[in-house]
């Protein structure tokens, strides 16, 4: 199965560096624009579905880039990590724990470990129904470190290394 990852548009919480997690924050301006530019950027790939988080920004996104052009399947599993008792902390402050809690949940939340298995559920399941089907999923970095640790990277590599941003990202599973 070929997936398409793209991240969610920008939000209120990245332009004020914000750690969003499992809180509901909405789109800022430049969002809605990136949004709609991910729909211009896609235009030409022949997705049979898409997926997306159940958090506004991910659904907002799909909404506004695609306007009901496709199926679109929203999914608590595709959510991001959940910070627990640091969701809508400042980003300073999250960043630098990100390491510790490969393994160990935040107080109230879950582990990378935990999060990557249950986006991993997620993809599993889209692989045994969809097994030939190009699918793109617009989502977070931890849904996205579920795919890269299927193609074999460690979450060791991934917290460690920047995050850069491109359109979107190809994957075989």
């Amino acid at each position: 199965m070929k997936i398409y990852f793209a991240a969610h548009a920008t939000t209120k919480d990245n332009e004020t560096k914000v750690a969003s997690g499992w809180s509901d924050t909405g789109l800022s301006d430049l969002g809605i624009k990136h949004a709609k530019e991910l729909g211009e950027t896609i235009k030409d790939i022949k997705l049979y579905i898409v997926c997306c988080s159940d958090l506004k920004r991910a659904v907002d996104t799909v909404q506004i880039a695609f306007e009901g052009k496709y199926q679109v399947i929203a999914d608590k599993r595709l959510r991001e990590l959940n910070y627990g008792d640091f969701n809508g902390k400042p980003s300073a402050v999250v960043e630098p724990m990100k390491m510790q809690h490969i393994k160990e949940p935040f107080t109230n939340g879950e582990s990378y470990e935990q999060a990557v298995a249950r986006v991993q559920g997620f993809y599993n399941e889209l692989k045994e129904k969809y097994p030939d089907k190009i699918v793109l999923v617009v989502s977070h970095r931890a849904t996205q470190y579920g795919l890269d640790v299927m193609v074999g990277k460690t979450l060791e590599e991934l917290l460690s290394t920047p995050f850069q941003w491109q359109p979107y990202w190809e994957y075989e599973i």
